[in-house]
């Protein structure tokens, strides 16, 4: 097995980008919980990202859902950004709280309302221009809750035609990033509901539309792995939506629930050729911090995905390759296993520590007193949350 100085100079190919919406308030379906020091706009949720950044090293870049962070000045608000030592990323689009979409939005029956949906994706691709983001985001709630509400195919056609709209207003160096979940808020079809019908259409579409693999958006016991390999293996795994789940809802910490799956991941991405600055793969979180402190379950998620890439990276791949080759099953999974079970806390540490780092970061953000700063500073005016 490779030892751990073997690897460390990949860990800093590692860019893990954040959710600006993991700053602010959210909860159950029952409540949503404040705390306080939230950020009440999207300056002070970029600030909060920066934070992540500078203790950890790990997320350079913050991801921004329109019209959540939509600000009068976007080029301000990259000046900002890159004076805290980040940058915008990339643009997520919303067409799931707004009641015209009620029976769908790029899906819809009604062409106003499937128009109004198109346009509002045409303007998160203006202010992709502005910000320089390479990636528009699209996760549709589109779907029925019954069987016969609507035609399913021809919801079908029209979710082609719209993409198909919004695809052409892509620049040369933009890309369309199709996400998919199997259920939720549709109970009966959701109209992207796995990876093969996002890939379907993105094939349709052009080579810059990708799929966006949300880790917690499968059916319980789906091997994701086997669908990380498979869109490398095609060329259309554009980016990862980290975070974690027990039962249906995937707002976790990603490692929460299954540590072990997070390594089976990496691993494949690692072997897929998916991992490193040149491998046009979009690492990123989508997470909401309902009842932990915001700025630190972000730190502990890039951690977590950090702690599971070194392991990754630590699978003797050519014994591997050996133990398949002789059909030694039990030596190709001890193999695996060795990886997995190799404490690298340690030396994560030093390697942080010799990049001018923290050696602990959560410690370090305890100690910082920023979190009792922006607790008494940020009084006044609405925090930040589900729709703001």
């Amino acid at each position: 097995m490779p030892n751990f100085s073997d690897i460390a100079g990949l860990l800093a190919d590692q860019a893990i980008e954040l959710p600006s919406w993991a700053f602010g308030n959210s909860g159950t379906r029952f409540k949503v919980f404040s705390t306080a020091g939230v950020p009440r706009d999207a300056y002070e949720k970029i600030a909060d990202a920066a934070k992540v950044h500078e203790l950890t090293g790990l997320a350079p870049s913050v991801a921004l859902h329109i019209p959540w962070d939509r600000v009068d000045d976007f080029d301000k608000l990259g000046t900002h950004a890159a004076n805290l030592g980040v940058r915008l990323g990339t643009i997520n689009t919303n067409t799931f709280q707004d009641e015209d979409y009620k029976f769908g939005s790029l899906t819809h029956v009604d062409e106003k309302i499937r128009a109004k949906a198109i346009a509002h994706m045409h303007e998160c691709i203006d202010i992709m221009g502005v910000t320089g983001s390479r990636d528009l985001k699209i996760w549709l709630p589109d779907g029925t809750n019954y069987p016969g509400q609507g035609d399913l195919r021809g919801r079908q056609d029209r979710l082609a035609d719209s993409l198909q709209q919004v695809y052409a207003r892509l620049g040369d160096e933009q890309r369309l990033v199709l996400e998919y979940k199997f259920f939720e808020p549709a109970f009966y079809a959701t109209d992207v509901p796995d990876w093969g019908t996002s890939y379907t259409h993105c094939v349709a579409l052009g080579e810059r539309a990708l799929v966006c693999l949300d880790t917690g958006h499968h059916a319980p016991g789906t091997n994701v792995e086997f669908i990380v390999a498979q869109l490398l293996r095609l060329g259309r795994l554009g980016s990862f939506d980290f975070n974690s789940r027990f039962y249906a809802d995937d707002d976790l910490i990603v490692g929460a629930a299954d540590p072990f799956q997070l390594f089976r991941i990496m691993f494949e991405v690692v072997r897929g050729g998916g991992y490193g600055p040149d491998s046009g793969v979009a690492f990123m979180l989508d997470q909401c911090h309902n009842v932990e402190e915001k700025i630190p379950g972000q730190i502990r998620s890039v951690l977590n995905v950090q702690e599971m890439t070194a392991r990754a990276l630590l699978v003797d791949r050519d014994a591997l390759a050996e133990a398949e080759r002789d059909g030694d099953v039990l030596g190709a999974n001890e193999v695996f296993m060795d990886a997995f079970y190799t404490d690298v806390r340690s030396d994560l540490a030093d390697w942080r520590t010799s990049r001018g780092l923290p050696a602990n970061p959560m410690r370090a953000f305890r100690d910082s007193g920023y979190a009792d700063h922006i607790a008494a500073e940020r009084v006044g005016g609405t925090q930040a949350g589900w729709g703001a």
